[in-house]
């Protein structure tokens, strides 16, 4: 059977990004049995969830002995950010049956996201977009379960303190350096890492949401001057 070339595209495209991703995962496994759940609830929450941000966030609450209420509706504001990922998508994915969105929508990471993006918005011939994005995703998805298995297994050997920690931010570095194109990306990029920093000690990781409207809107004004700049030319 012939792989779909664009699959193969996306999927390639995505292997540098994870040098940030499979740390990253290992450090969620090791968080998990650190709370002292079990392997299998590890794995459970891993596939369910797959959202590392987020599990580690409520790993911390778990530690602290938080109700369950505060760590559902804190993983919902780490998570907020995928809804303007999913928005971005649709136009390129709006074709698929409900059933194929279900799946990818269940995939969508932020590494995923921004290899993807990264090719659509540059790309000058025609390709299938759901088979790039599925390829980028599954690769992803597929180096993330891996891992997190691996550091649910050495979890008890390897102190969650290690110094993983890096790995987030890895990740993000990789993707956000391959979508600097142009003045307004660049613009976004700042004012949300700035407001990031800056708003890092709110509760329940808010700052992080802060951060992502005030860079979207940043952007999309650096956006709409250049676009009057064009207009009076």
């Amino acid at each position: 059977m012939k792989i779909n070339k664009d699959f193969l595209a996306g999927a390639q495209s995505s292997l540098p990004i994870l040098i940030g991703v499979i740390p990253f995962a290992m450090i969620t496994g090791v968080g998990a049995v650190s709370v002292e759940l079990t392997f299998w609830e590890t794995m459970g929450m891993s596939v369910l969830v797959f959202a590392g941000a987020s599990q580690l966030v409520v790993f911390q609450l778990m530690s602290a002995g938080s109700p369950w209420i505060i760590m559902v509706l804190t993983a919902w504001v780490v998570n907020v950010r995928f809804t303007m990922y999913s928005a971005t998508l649709a136009p390129y994915l709006q074709k698929l049956s409900t059933g194929k969105k279900a799946l990818l929508a269940y995939m969508l990471s932020d590494q995923a996201f921004g290899v993807s993006m990264s090719r659509f918005v540059s790309a000058q011939a025609e390709m299938d977009h759901r088979w790039y994005f599925f390829g980028s995703a599954l690769t992803v998805w597929t180096a993330w379960q891996i891992s997190a298995v691996a550091g649910a297994l050495l979890g008890s050997l390897v102190p969650a303190s290690l110094g993983f920690d890096f790995a987030f931010p890895l990740s993000f570095t990789a993707l956000m350096f391959g979508a600097l194109r142009d003045r307004p990306t660049v613009v976004a990029a700042v004012v949300g890492g700035m407001v990031a920093v800056m708003a890092k000690g709110l509760p329940y990781n808010t700052g992080l949401v802060l951060a992502t409207f005030l860079g979207i809107a940043a952007g999309y004004f650096a956006e709409s001057l250049n676009l009057q700049k064009g207009a009076a030319v």
